[in-house]
């Protein structure tokens, strides 16, 4: 394949061809190595549930095998295979939330973990009406943490939903009996749905797959945010540089990968202590460069200004430079080949959790009870590995940008507050923003999320879509994969506004002194964006549905990414795909989901390959969605013109 049809990147494009000359093997060849990929696969009609099978059937009605064994349909199948996709991705996010909860359990002031944003803590614990009279700050955390924790297995009644969910969403939730009960509980009902023998229904399934999808964004991705902020500290905006560039050659080079902070957090801090910094110098380099990739780099960029070395499709990529000492990871979207690809190179490839052992790599166990004298020993590794690295097979592209990252929601309050007028408004709130989009002066935004999949060339798909969005006044916020690539490509500057926007977008930009493009972290952080979009719905005194904002994954490939989806649209959303997902073997479930399913909750999906495309839709859809916001808003706000909306812009 032409470099140039696999990424946009230039430093992905630098490497390709590196690759080539050494013949090294990376997953675009391992995509091409399987051709044409299985067709029922891809539209959802191939059914290994039970072991009469596996049962493949016709995407197409009328012709061909139209029943498996047991008479389950092509509906059937891919309503179930789509609703295990959900059931997967909320566990791995939801079990992330389980793991910083329990992490902030252990919190204490003479422990390797504190708590460092004790605004948030006490903030957190008035949401879930917890007492914080006369307790200390660490008895506090344990009590916030034991109620967190409760929300996995509660035997009664239902999830604690955060304070931000409207009440006119509540009662769709509550008509569509899609509340969720409790996290765990979600995940092991739909399991047992899809069970053979089970729900043999379209529609019932995608509802049970919707209330699981709950429990992921408000419910653990809620956790693992907000306990996160409290023991690591809610983040500001921060200058940082992205892309492989930022890989230097006389330093030790250590690639941070994965997603759960606990472990990365504390490789930063390691990286500072005095005898690391002393073995690194007598190893012959210059020092510890630590660099980040997919949503653990997110976690510590925005934290601590550590760069970006890439997203997804770069793991390896970086690799090939040659100068990475070690790679550590820690859980998800960790691709096994890195075991035989480190082999090629000196690099060592560090495995450190018990639910991500990987053959071929050197397994670290990270232990949290000892999470400093732990981090520290898997450092010592890489530091240690400095003198292995061979000179003359370093090829680093020169390639980075700038930009702006730590755009928290406290942060963006932050920002508006620069422009709020003090003699009718209070600080402290989204009024400002809300102000905007009711106004016109931006149009509406968008929430672009999710992963890289080799189906599309790499990157494409996200920059397409934010640079159409902000020519036309639309604001962007930006989570994982995809908010790495609109940091590679110089989206997150504060410069870009100029360079890219409509006029109106660029007049906010300029005021309240922020780049177009909001990163706002991880993908469990995409609960920081369903909370802006509900408080800004709440102040406006309408339904989620009701606002011109709208999610899209352009690149997804994970279960994450489906499950994300679903809550997208469950919360009133429309949600855009780049990539179809396995469901079009069956009309029925197809239909529901772009569809019907408006109908149920608000939202819809949209599967749209072509990101100009989908760009033009997403367009039409948020002009569409704006009649209503300034009918409504003009209505219940009891407001003649717009220009009392803005006074700061």
């Amino acid at each position: 394949m032409d470099e140039n049809l696999r990424s946009v990147d230039l430093a992905a494009q630098e490497l390709f061809q590196k690759a080539s000359e050494d013949n090294i093997e990376t997953l675009w060849d391992r995509k091409a190595a399987l051709k044409t990929q299985c067709g029922f696969g891809e539209q959802g009609v191939c059914c290994r549930i039970c072991n009469m099978g596996p049962c493949r059937v016709s995407p197409v009605p009328g012709k061909g095998v139209q029943r498996g064994i047991c008479g389950a349909t092509a509906d059937v199948i891919a309503s179930r295979h789509f609703a295990r996709m959900v059931a997967g991705g909320a566990s791995a996010h939801s079990d992330h939330g389980r793991n910083i909860a329990h992490i902030l359990h252990m919190a204490g002031e003479n422990g390797n973990y504190k708590v460092r944003d004790e605004k948030k803590l006490l903030e957190v614990a008035g949401r879930w009406g917890i007492s914080t009279e006369g307790k200390s700050i660490d008895s506090l955390a344990h009590e916030v943490a034991e109620a967190a924790l409760n929300e996995f297995g509660k035997p009664f009644g239902s999830m604690t939903l955060p304070p931000s969910v409207p009440e006119q969403r509540k009662k769709v939730w509550e008509e569509n009996k899609i509340v969720p009960r409790a996290i765990d509980r979600e995940v092991v009902s739909i399991m047992h749905a899809t069970t053979m023998g089970c729900t043999a229904d379209a529609d019932s399934m995608i509802n049970l797959a919707m209330r699981t999808s709950m429990t992921d964004g408000w419910g653990g991705s809620y956790i693992g945010t907000e306990f996160s902020d409290i023991l690591f500290g809610t983040p500001v905006p921060r200058e940082i540089e992205a892309n492989l560039g930022v890989i230097q050659k006389n330093m030790v080079n250590i690639v941070l990968h994965g997603h759960e902070p606990s472990l990365s957090e504390m490789v930063v801090l390691a990286s500072e202590d005095p005898e690391i910094k002393t073995l690194a110098t007598k190893a012959g380099a210059e020092g510890i460069n630590l660099v980040g990739i997919c949503c653990t780099g997110n976690e510590v960029t925005m934290r601590h200004g550590v760069k970006i070395a890439g997203n997804f499709h770069q793991q390896e990529l970086a690799v090939l430079t040659g100068a990475i000492e070690a790679v550590i990871v820690d859980v998800q979207c960790i691709f096994p080949a890195l075991a035989n690809l480190t082999r090629c190179f000196h690099t060592k490839f560090i495995t450190t959790s018990p639910l991500a052992k990987i053959t071929g790599a050197t397994h670290i166990e990270f232990n949290e009870e000892h999470a400093y004298e732990s981090a520290k020993s898997i450092i010592r590794e890489a530091v240690e590995n400095f003198k292995n690295r061979k000179q003359d097979r370093v090829q680093i592209p020169q390639y980075k940008s700038q930009g702006t990252v730590g755009y928290s929601n406290r942060a963006i309050i932050g920002q508006l507050d620069r422009v709020v007028n003090s003699y009718t408004d209070k600080p402290g709130t989204f009024k400002p923003l809300a102000d905007c989009l009711v106004s016109g002066v931006l149009r509406g935004a968008v929430g672009v999320v999710g992963c890289n999949n080799p189906k599309v060339k790499s990157d494409y798909g996200h920059l397409e879509i934010i640079k159409r969005m902000i020519a036309n006044d639309v604001i962007v916020v930006v989570t994982g994969c995809a908010a790495q690539a609109a940091a590679k490509a110089g989206l997150l500057s504060k410069d870009a506004a100029t360079k890219y926007c409509g006029e109106g977008l660029r007049k906010v930009c300029e005021l309240a002194d922020i780049p177009p493009v909001l990163h706002m972290g991880s993908c469990v952080d995409i609960s920081r964006i369903l909370e802006l979009v509900g408080e800004v719905a709440k102040i406006l005194h309408l339904d989620m549905s009701e606002l011109p904002v709208i999610g899209a994954a352009p690149e997804w490939m994970s279960e994450k990414a489906v499950a994300i989806g679903t809550y997208v649209v469950s919360s009133g959303l429309d949600a855009f795909l780049g990539v179809v997902p396995p469901v079009t073997g069956s009309l029925e479930v197809t239909d529901i989901l772009t569809n019907r399913i408006e109908n149920w909750v608000g939202g819809k999906f949209y599967f749209e390959t072509d990101p100009v495309v989908a760009a033009e839709k997403m367009l039409a859809r948020i002009e569409e969605k704006r009649a209503k916001v300034e009918e409504i808003a003009l209505q219940r706000m009891n407001i003649t013109k717009y220009d009392d909306l803005s006074p700061g812009f």
